[in-house]
């Protein structure tokens, strides 16, 4: 577009150019003055503002768009720092904390019960499709390899995140498939949400067809030490003998 054919648009062509934009427009006269070629043209300040009806629209996108980025945050933060292979020296209070909870038997425990054992702690739920199994698996032969080939001694517990299926019995029958060794642990389910939070676990129910679901977590190991302090944890993409040997180096630094 030519520069004298900006020049001489005319003012109602402007007017229909903004409302054409959804924009109000509030013209202020101003003394006129004659341009190169003697013709008068009237020469207007525009002020654009924008309506009123996307000054709402527009606090509900920024309100939606914090909460969503709050709540993206909050479950960044329920899952341990540095998951898998990063995720290999917790200290300190950082992660776990006291525990009052039901193990198969029907009986109450703590995590006093546990004090001068090594834990191989793992949180899951006896529904879970795949990864649940595999992991169960994987830490059956781990701790069999420790025992058979080091002589070093863990107890594998296992803490479900769906304590509303998971009852005693059906707990027990399901561990025993894999390692009658295996502490399960339930309880009510503020109880297990509670762990959850100290462990920094991440679980969230998804919902299936029907009355069906899934629980989709974070699928964390943590070795504890006898005075049930977290000093390691190990993601999904260790494999047993990489798990065990980490295990034991980490007995047999301790020992020294």
């Amino acid at each position: 577009m030519s520069a004298l054919y900006i020049y001489r648009l005319n003012l109602n062509t402007i007017i229909g150019l903004v409302h054409l934009r959804g924009f109000n427009l509030v013209v202020f006269p101003n003394s006129t003055r004659q341009n190169h070629w003697k013709r008068t043209v009237p020469q207007v300040e525009v002020e654009l503002r924008a309506p009123r009806s996307l000054v709402i629209p527009a606090a509900i996108l920024g309100f939606v768009g914090l909460a969503a980025f709050v709540h993206y945050n909050d479950e960044r933060r329920a899952v341990p720092k540095g998951r898998g292979r990063d995720c290999v020296n917790v200290k300190g209070p950082i992660i776990g904390g006291p525990f009052t909870l039901i193990n198969t038997q029907n009986k109450v425990v703590t995590e006093k019960d546990f004090l001068g054992n090594w834990v191989l702690l793992y949180f899951g739920y006896t529904s879970s499709p795949d990864v649940g199994p595999e992991q169960l698996k994987l830490i059956t032969k781990a701790i069999n390899t420790l025992e058979s080939k080091e002589n070093l001694m863990v107890l594998p517990m296992f803490v479900t995140l769906d304590p509303q299926r998971d009852n005693p019995p059906q707990l027990r029958a399901y561990l025993e498939e894999f390692e009658s060794r295996i502490v399960g642990l339930t309880g009510p389910v503020g109880a297990i949400r509670q762990m959850a939070q100290e462990y920094r676990v991440y679980f969230r129910k998804v919902e299936e067809e029907g009355d069906d679901y899934l629980v989709d977590t974070s699928h964390i190991m943590y070795l504890i030490n006898p005075n049930m302090e977290v000093v390691k944890c190990f993601g999904v993409e260790y494999n047993a003998e990489e798990l065990s040997e980490a295990i034991g180096k980490e007995l047999k630094r301790t020992s020294s």
